[in-house]
């Protein structure tokens, strides 16, 4: 019987995340109010009472998601892990939860990773797309067939996935996925190409960052992203975290694995339902619950 805890990527924030935690556990209060100090602008006011616009900044975005994920998971008494995974940033709570960095160093990583992807998406015009309803083999060969950058980016639970590149490559391949028999092929309102070749410059900068940060054994293993592997050695999990960024979130594989290797029971910590909702998409009969 193992217990996995899974930690949510962006786009799970809403206005109001966190406050109950922090008005209800003192350790919560002392994190929250230490983001500010961190961070350098007064990210407990945006989580509490921001708007969508202002919550949608990458630069807020992440750091507020991270923030309410690593709190909940560390305030709860139900925290004991056997395995933790976390879609995309999310890999950086589960690491904060699961010991191997501290909070004042993940969320420094956190923020430095937003501000290089925000700078990258200003740089070039880019988007993602998720396609419903096709095979990963099918939506990967229309991308390798479909002229300029676009990619698979996050294989989010079988049949669905995300593209991600160019915008005139994303919405070409858009419509070859819907000509192929894709129930949908919808661009989503983000500001760039996540998980792709043209995160490569943000890549470089994450990289430098990682190699001064201190990172410790984790208490249990981290499936990560890259290739949907169990790590507990600390120089694979640093450099699967920096490859991260330029490759395919493999949620789907990581999901499958952790089943394969014995969860009984998923947990998500942090704001949403969005894995416990794409864990069930994996096996309707797995148990799932939620910390918030």
């Amino acid at each position: 019987m193992s217990k996995a805890y899974v930690f949510p990527g962006q786009g799970a924030q809403f206005s109001g995340m966190g406050k109950e935690l922090y008005d209800n556990h003192s350790s919560a209060k002392a994190l929250i109010d230490q983001s500010n100090d961190i961070l350098g602008f007064d990210i407990k006011n945006i989580m509490f009472s921001g708007s969508d616009e202002e919550l949608k900044q990458t630069k807020v975005t992440q750091p507020a998601i991270f923030i309410h994920s690593v709190v909940a998971a560390l305030t709860s008494d139900d925290f004991n892990p056997d395995m933790v995974a976390g879609h995309s940033l999310g890999e950086f709570s589960a690491l904060v939860a699961n010991g191997v960095l501290s909070f004042e160093d993940g969320l420094s990583l956190v923020s430095k990773r937003a501000m290089a992807m925000q700078k990258v998406c200003e740089m070039q015009e880019s988007t993602m797309a998720a396609v419903l309803g096709l095979e990963d083999e099918v939506v990967e060969r229309v991308c390798a067939e479909t002229d300029g950058v676009v990619v698979a980016a996050n294989y989010n639970c079988p049949g669905q996935l995300v593209i991600s590149g160019e915008v005139a490559a994303v919405n070409a391949a858009c419509e070859k996925l819907k000509e192929a028999g894709a129930k949908r092929a919808l661009v989503l309102p983000v500001g760039g190409a996540f998980h792709s070749p043209l995160m490569e410059p943000a890549r470089e900068e994450l990289a430098e960052a990682i190699k001064n940060t201190n990172f410790s054994d984790p208490k249990c293993p981290v499936y990560q992203n890259v290739d949907a592997k169990g790590y507990s050695d600390v120089d694979n999990i640093k450099k699967n975290l920096v490859l991260q960024l330029t490759s395919p979130v493999r949620w789907t594989q990581s999901v499958q694995n952790m089943m394969a290797d014995g969860a009984s029971s998923f947990t998500e910590c942090g704001p949403g339902k969005v894995l416990q909702g794409l864990v069930k998409k994996v096996d309707r009969a797995m148990e799932v619950s939620g910390i918030s």
